[in-house]
């Protein structure tokens, strides 16, 4: 591996394109950027569904970083390409360990490797930067909900979790309760959001003076949520969104869903002992904590055995 201080590093980002896989190396690979202390550009590579990936032209990795399933054959056909690359994966790829030099996996999986790493939640890209930029870039919209302004972040179905009917109308009672209150909610729903309960939430919402809903339409105000939030409540299943959430430092309140957490018990567990998220018993607490940031520290941890690798470290303290 060549010595990254000698050229701008390049780091790849790898993944099916879907915005909560590819988000996750993304942010991983602008903290490592950031990290490097000298020029570096990411190039992404999407894997579209029939296998077919278009590589950057000209361009040869000097860190990869992978994401989804989609992302895992990949590494080894790069490696043998790329030999002097650095391969890191988010998640767990199940049976290709070997194909990878650096595993980050959340810590909830219990994945227990020599090469892989453990952290609360996933990779993102939240930063003091990001949320300041996002709540300028929006400020008009933001100012004018008045009183307190509240984020909801609302998911969706996955292997454990449903939301159903019963949730949609359990989630628009609590909501309703909180505008009753004096609150001005900012309401997002995601790619996994059931049509129906999409529906349902928007046309219960849309024209409500006190509510900013975001149907997925248009430029994406979600950062600008999580910036101007007083408090943030987030469906469970979620991981991305509640350690999004949790890189605020805004109060983070839980909204249950159908279905048995099974593992992401632990998720919630960790993040409820950091500080950041405790259950809603109907009233609105306020409460301190550090901002979750495990996307830096992972990247630190990348950085240091990539210099290494590289044989650097040595000089460096020096």
């Amino acid at each position: 591996m060549s010595d990254p201080a000698s050229h701008d590093t390049t780091i790849w980002v790898v993944s099916d394109g879907r915005r909560g896989i590819e988000n996750q190396a993304l942010g991983l690979a602008e903290a490592v950027g950031r990290g490097l202390g000298t020029p570096f550009h990411i190039e992404r590579v999407t894997v579209r569904k029939d296998g077919f990936v278009t590589l950057p032209s000209h361009s040869h990795p000097d860190i990869w970083i992978g994401c989804g399933r989609a992302a895992i054959p990949f590494a080894r056909r790069h490696r043998r390409i790329f030999p002097d690359c650095y391969f890191v994966y988010v998640q767990d790829p199940r049976a290709r360990h070997d194909d990878f030099d650096l595993i980050v996996a959340p810590s909830h999986d219990r994945l227990v490797k020599p090469n892989a790493l453990a952290m609360l939640g996933s990779p993102n890209r939240i930063t003091p930067e990001t949320l300041a930029t996002a709540k300028d870039r929006f400020s008009d919209r933001l100012d004018a909900l008045s009183g307190r302004r509240i984020a909801v972040l609302i998911g969706g179905d996955s292997k454990r979790f449903k939301l159903d009917a019963a949730c949609a109308r359990y989630l628009t009672g609590r909501m309703d309760r909180l505008i009753a209150d004096g609150a001005s909610l900012m309401i997002t729903v995601s790619r996994r959001t059931p049509e129906a309960a999409r529906k349902a939430l928007g046309e219960h919402f849309r024209q409500c003076e006190q509510v900013w809903y975001h149907d997925g339409e248009g430029e994406n105000p979600y950062f600008a949520f999580l910036a101007a939030a007083d408090w943030i409540f987030v469906t469970e299943e979620s991981t991305n969104m509640l350690v999004e959430a949790s890189a605020t430092g805004a109060p983070v309140y839980v909204l249950p869903l159908a279905g048995t957490p099974g593992k992401f018990a632990l998720l919630h567990t960790e993040l409820e002992a950091h500080g950041a998220v405790r259950p809603y018993l109907g009233r609105l607490d306020s409460w301190t904590y550090a901002p979750l940031d495990e996307t830096r520290r992972i990247a630190d941890a990348i950085l240091d055995r990539y210099r290494a690798l590289c044989g650097t470290a040595d000089s460096e303290a020096a």
